[in-house]
């Protein structure tokens, strides 16, 4: 299925959850957000959440600093 990947198209397997994208994109950051068409997705959904065909994911990772 064809997905918008942080602004990028991206062509991912049907009946993928967000747990399983995040895993296949490697993101081990402890602190993150993933939205989906513009609704944030909280953590306890990602194992349960399937994406589809045109939705719009944005991932975004935290970077310490100061």
């Amino acid at each position: 299925m064809k997905v918008l990947l942080n602004n990028k198209s991206t062509l991912l397997d049907d009946g993928l959850t967000i747990k399983r994208l995040l895993d296949q994109i490697d993101i081990k950051h402890k602190y993150f957000a993933v939205e989906v068409n513009e609704q944030i997705v909280p953590k306890s959904n990602h194992d349960s959440f399937h994406i589809k065909e045109g939705d719009k994911i944005e991932i975004v990772t935290a970077i310490g600093g100061g």
